[in-house]
């Protein structure tokens, strides 16, 4: 018998947790004499079940993903960045300028700061290390005013569209901008707040109905009432 993890360690859909004579419970599966993940959540061990209490609609981080976030703490040589996930993501001067700073000189502050919205890339998660960001691409840093909606990162494809032709819509009959966070933030800012009220009701319809046909069409509906 053997555990692979510590309790309350969050874990993957595909983590090994236990071996031998322990039994699978919530959010786990067997396979053979082995136990796995089968959501992503928080692992337990209760007497001899291995469990995982799930966080509904977590996103997990990926590389190459655009996320929107906050800056929740500057430290001298890095930013700390809540992007809505069991991971804490970190960015670095390095991945924001081309030049280099001098830590005992350069208040990181001045750049980002605590409570500011960024959006930004995952260069890179391996779950062994905070997800790491970067600004440096086009599109990419701080954004200022406009509306902040979450919605499940599960809902995120539908309200693009397959080939964009769901948010694109969605952005021609508003005249808004929109940029959507692969973690479930989506920022919104229009030139009233009539428009970017609209935006918002079309998102939490796609949210509610995505699993059904012909919502572009119920969505450009509502756009227009």
């Amino acid at each position: 018998m053997a555990l692979y993890f510590k309790n309350r360690q969050i874990v993957v859909p595909g983590d090994l947790l236990a071996e031998g004579a322990y039994k699978p419970g919530d959010g786990t599966f067997r396979e053979g004499n082995r136990i796995y993940s089968s959501v992503v959540g928080l692992a337990e061990l209760k007497g001899k079940i291995v469990q995982v209490v799930a966080f509904e609609g977590a996103y997990t981080p990926k590389a190459g993903d655009v996320v929107i976030g906050k800056v929740v703490d500057v430290k001298m040589t890095s930013w700390r960045i809540d992007i809505k996930s069991p991971y804490q993501a970190i960015m670095h001067p390095v991945n924001v300028f081309e030049r280099r700073l001098d830590p005992l000189k350069d208040d990181l502050r001045r750049y980002f700061d605590v409570g500011d919205t960024l959006v930004a890339k995952i260069m890179s998660f391996d779950r062994t290390r905070a997800p790491l960001l970067t600004t440096k691409e086009r599109g990419l840093g701080k954004l200022q005013g406009g509306y902040l909606v979450e919605m499940l990162p599960t809902k995120i494809p539908r309200l693009i569209g397959r080939r964009g032709s769901m948010i694109n819509m969605i952005k021609k009959e508003t005249g808004c901008q929109i940029i959507i966070g692969q973690n479930g933030i989506v920022w919104v800012s229009g030139k009233s707040f009539e428009d970017e009220e609209r935006v918002i009701k079309a998102i939490r319809q796609i949210e509610r109905e995505a699993h059904t046909s012909g919502l572009t069409d119920r969505v450009r509906d509502l756009i227009h009432k």
